[in-house]
């Protein structure tokens, strides 16, 4: 048991940042479908509330409890936001020039593509986050 909490401690961020990945597509799933199904929503708007409910879900776990934040000024929070927002709408648009570039220019199946980059994107965010939105402060 020791061994298997040490593991969790050695890679307790990456496994976090999975988790709650993982919780933020139920999040933008859940709310896309209630948006859409329930409230009858056009789907252009309910794809845009759901996915900025789902980045903001994501902003708040990644914000709690993968990266610990510790920032408690008013400029600091509208900081991280604003480039958690901007980060995630930057990789978004990354990932949809990979996948249009495997399946209008290469022609190949999108299902492959949609995976490829989705794997950049996860990484991307998790290497942005680590990097630039939630990095440590001075003396932490």
């Amino acid at each position: 048991m020791k061994n298997l909490m040490d593991l969790y401690k050695k890679y307790e961020e990456t496994i976090l940042y999975l988790f709650f990945g993982g919780a933020t597509f139920v999040v933008s799933v859940v709310t896309y479908s209630l948006f859409s199904a329930v409230m009858h929503w056009d789907y252009s708007l309910a794809y845009v509330a759901s996915w900025f409910l789902a980045v903001l879900f994501a902003y708040l776990t990644n914000r709690i409890w993968v990266f610990k934040s510790e920032v408690r000024d008013f400029a600091g929070l509208f900081r991280e936001i604003w480039q958690f927002y901007l980060a995630r709408i930057v990789t978004g648009v990354i990932g949809w020039l990979i996948l249009a570039f495997g399946v209008q220019i290469l022609h190949q199946n999108d299902l492959i593509w949609n995976g490829i980059q989705n794997i950049f994107v996860i990484v991307s965010n998790y290497a942005l986050s680590k990097l630039f939105i939630f990095k440590k402060l001075e003396g932490e």
